[in-house]
């Protein structure tokens, strides 16, 4: 289930002249009825609304006075969400004879055409309040105040995400809470603007118009409106005519496949970075270490110490906190049972709340091995919001490749990992022409709409800027260490990080430098132990500049590490 809670507004959407018809009420039942939660948000007071009301404790939560105070029927507890302006204003529209007049906890409104007086009293008092009109009703409430505030704080206690969202209203009071809200309706009846910008209008006015929608939401999920819900994409880059590539952030199944080097993390990166600035949750596993200094989310375990499964779903029962599950003090062979462990808490969290909207599962082949055995068991049939990473797809289970639906893949020979996928299912792959991929490019497949196309990356803010941690400073393997040889191996100087690496380079002769800097031995270095494809093309361009010093690509290097990591002066 995609959409958790209807958030609606009262006058002019759920209620007709004030009241709230049986059939509409009955609506409401059925939706609480789907596991669905409702809250109301309303421009009214809140001791008007119980009067009007009876039914209030059809609601999970109210947001009364335009978001000024949040109501919780099952407790009966209010909390205001701003303070009520100051008597000296109250006084002075009395004063100036604003009638009607009403004052709630927060609150303050009147009616058309008093708003000129209101404003002008503002002014004189130099008074922080703003000014919301509701088609002929005008409220005063304090600077930044509004629905969506009311109805963030709503969500906030219910430990659920504006993505889970549908909201429905009326009239120019809802752009904001709507705004806020994953998919925005409103009823036939609203004002033309609010029809403009919201997602989808519906054919029946106010009671009418909700039902239609609860009817929806409960028959499909808002399932086939998906296609129009446009706002949220995630941005990949852009075609050769400038037109963009995007994927769903929903209902999206992503294979991210190719050689080391070849872009993977560049791409990764950017899209987890688009992921985030939307705030939708997400959860990497991650084997190798590979996302130590990712600054969207927390890291839990380390090479130490194994992350704990109650640490992980603690924190990803808050709304806004992305985790990331750094897996390297889990030894190679047991990761699998872990994923094992850790996949199924992960869904019962979605079962609940529809989070995480993204589960990331980096060096994919370590943790659904071909050879696993239990993979067909561990993994459902259907998994939406999944993404793989991984060099070697022909190494993961094919239980985990049935999931996939959209194939990004980068690098050298990328049409062969598309092949290989396809021939691992046992499906018949789209004829392709060996591809050769410039860098910064990627082949991407969506199975079920396109053939195979070629597009750009748009990199992602930061493109993995790592700071003084693992890489800058940190103590790599044996393995991935860089090591200054020269061309007859008389040295040995292993340079374990960048930090070491800038170092040793200022002291070793120009004979050994410029040896490394004519086989390519840096920007290797860089794109394969450091996994900075980045940095990597940056040292392969100063690598084929003929005729350059050793000094002057001395410095080159240097200023090019520096750009992207920050280093002791």
């Amino acid at each position: 289930m995609r959409y958790f809670v209807l958030a609606t507004d009262y006058d002019g959407t759920l209620a007709t002249d004030g009241r709230v018809h049986d059939e509409t009420l009955t609506a409401l039942k059925h939706l609480r009825a789907s596991g669905r939660k409702l809250i109301l948000v309303t421009g009214r007071q809140l001791d008007d609304l119980l009067q009007v009301f009876e039914q209030i404790d059809l609601f999970d939560y109210v947001v009364a006075e335009n978001g000024a105070l949040l109501y919780s029927p099952a407790s009966r507890q209010e909390k205001l969400l701003g303070e009520q302006p100051p008597e000296e204003f109250i006084k002075a529209l009395r004063d100036r004879q604003v009638d009607p007049l009403s004052v709630g906890r927060v609150i303050v409104a009147t009616w058309h055409p008093q708003e000129t007086t209101v404003l002008q009293t503002i002014r004189d008092l130099g008074l922080e309040l703003q000014v919301i009109f509701n088609k002929g009703a005008v409220m005063v409430l304090p600077s930044g105040i509004n629905k969506a505030v009311g109805l963030a704080a709503a969500l906030d206690e219910m430990k659920l995400s504006a993505h889970n969202v549908v909201g429905v209203g009326d009239a120019e009071n809802d752009h904001a809470f709507l705004s806020l809200c994953e998919f925005s309706v409103a009823v036939a009846n609203a004002l033309p603007m609010l029809k403009e910008r919201v997602d989808f209008v519906t054919d029946g006015k106010r009671g009418d118009g909700v039902i239609e929608l609860i009817d929806k939401l409960i028959a499909s999920d808002l399932s086939e409106l998906d296609e129009q819900l446009q706002r949220h994409n995630i941005l990949l880059g852009t075609k050769e005519d400038g037109s963009e590539v995007n994927i769903q952030p929903y209902a999206t199944s992503i294979l991210l496949a190719g050689t080391s080097g070849g872009g993977k993390s560049t791409l990764a990166t950017a899209v987890l970075e688009r992921i985030a600035e939307q705030d939708y949750q997400f959860c990497i596993i991650d084997p190798e270490g590979d996302y130590e200094n990712f600054e969207n989310g927390v890291i839990l375990g380390d090479a130490t110490r194994s992350p704990r499964l109650t640490e992980i779903l603690d924190l990803l029962e808050q709304p806004h906190e992305n985790v990331v599950i750094n897996l390297l003090g889990i030894a190679v062979e047991d990761r699998p049972g872990f994923f094992a462990k850790i996949l199924p808490a992960l869904l019962e969290l979605r079962s609940r709340t529809g989070r995480p909207h993204w589960i990331v599962v980096d060096e994919a082949h370590h943790l659904i091995p071909s050879s696993w055995n239990p993979a067909a068991l561990t993994l459902p049939q259907q998994l939406k919001g999944l993404m793989l990473i991984t060099v070697h797809p022909d190494q993961i289970a094919s239980a985990g490749l049935s999931l996939i639906d959209t194939i990004l893949t980068v690098g050298n020979s990328p049409e062969a990992n598309i092949k290989t996928f396809c021939e691992t299912l046992g499906d018949c792959p789209p004829q392709l022409s060996p591809q050769s991929l410039e860098a910064g490019e990627a082949l991407v497949w969506f199975r079920e709409t396109t053939e195979p196309f070629r597009f750009r990356i748009t990199p992602g803010h930061t493109e993995r800027r790592r700071h003084i941690r693992k890489y800058a400073e940190g103590e790599l393997g044996e393995d991935k260490s860089f090591y200054f040889r020269g061309a007859q191996g008389k040295l040995n100087l292993r340079a374990q990080n960048l930090i070491l690496f800038t170092q040793m380079a200022e002291g070793v002769d120009d004979e050994t430098w410029l040896y490394h800097l004519q086989q390519g031995d840096y920007s290797r270095w860089f794109k394969e132990a450091i996994k900075d494809e980045s940095l990597a093309e940056e040292a392969e361009k100063i690598e084929q500049r003929s005729h350059i010093s050793a000094d002057e690509s001395r410095a080159a290097i240097k200023e090019a590490i520096a750009q992207r990591y920050t280093l002791p002066a």
